[in-house]
């Protein structure tokens, strides 16, 4: 059953480049509340960050948290969960933080011939679903992942980003 209530999505601007785009943020939040509402998963009252930052700050991330010393488009940091019983006055669940970078992601669409908020939602969804749990490190997981992610990007009047993508390296350009 999809989830009913959405996250709260906070987006902090931390590079003066996504200035361009002033409207980022209604960009993601609503790709992000798109696959709330599509996850088969309670994701009940949670919490999550995007943090916007440029090429440099997403290098820094990736360098320091998975050893590759180059810029990428989106990361995520999925927050370890408490453990026992949550109570009546817990704060909601923290679950985690997605990192985007400007310049990737600007480049990527131009080189794909796609509007800028429709690779940005993309993003967004693919970061929100590695926080819930999906991967894509099997090519099992990968597909349900794409399929998933193609599901809850038409909700949103976005067609397939991988239509036009060469099927051997449409794997390798989101982490």
């Amino acid at each position: 059953m999809p989830n009913s209530i959405l996250p709260m999505t906070e987006v902090l601007v931390v590079a003066d480049c996504w200035h361009d785009e002033p409207d980022a943020e209604t960009v993601i939040q609503r790709a992000v509340a798109a696959a709330a509402k599509t996850v088969d998963q309670d994701v009940g009252e949670a919490e999550l960050a995007v943090m916007l930052t440029d090429d440099a700050g997403i290098r820094t991330l990736n360098s320091n948290w998975r050893g590759i010393d180059k810029p990428t488009n989106v990361l995520s940091f999925p927050a370890l969960q408490p453990s026992g019983p949550s109570g009546p006055n817990d704060a909601p669940r923290m679950l985690g933080d997605i990192a985007i970078a400007y310049e990737t992601t600007r480049k990527e669409a131009d080189e794909e011939q796609k509007p800028f908020d429709h690779h940005l939602s993309h993003l967004a969804v693919h970061g929100f679903l590695h926080l819930i749990g999906y991967d894509h490190e099997k090519d099992d997981d990968a597909e349900a992942m794409e399929a998933l992610e193609q599901e809850i990007l038409a909700q949103l009047g976005i067609p397939n980003p991988r239509l036009d993508r060469d099927p051997d390296t449409k794997r390798e350009q989101m982490d």
